[in-house]
């Protein structure tokens, strides 16, 4: 009886329960490697490589690059781009395959999905010129 119950209430839990990664455990995951996101509808939305001491690199795919860096800010992660003050903050938690990201800043907008991680860092620059 005791076992049912428990499973009544994992089943119950609200779909909001999931807990957000914390800034260590985005680190742990993310440090070292350059990881490809994707929309829910699997269209690729841009490339992400992460470096020591929270600094990124950020590309949409179309060959340029942003630097930034990453914090955490409650239960954020918030990314600061180079000329653009805005941070860019996303719940971000840990699935079966990789990690979801959701815009926090402007919440129900935008969830992210990892959908591979590239072997190789970033090309950044106008590779025909």
């Amino acid at each position: 009886m005791v076992r049912l119950s428990l499973i009544l209430a994992v089943l119950a839990a609200p779909v909001g329960a999931e807990t957000p990664m914390t800034g260590a455990a985005f680190d742990d995951y993310a440090t070292g490697r350059t990881l490809t996101f994707g929309l829910p509808d699997g269209r690729i939305f841009g490339v992400e490589q992460y470096l020591p001491d929270r600094r990124v690199i950020w590309s949409r795919l179309d060959g340029t690059c942003t630097d930034g860096i990453w914090y955490e800010d409650d239960t954020n992660i918030c990314f600061l781009y180079e000329n653009d003050p805005e941070p860019k903050c996303w719940d971000v938690f840990r699935t079966e395959g990789g990690i979801r990201a959701e815009f926090a800043t402007q919440p129900d907008t935008t969830v992210l999905f990892e959908a591979v991680e590239n072997p190789v860092p970033l090309i950044c620059g106008d590779l025909f010129s």
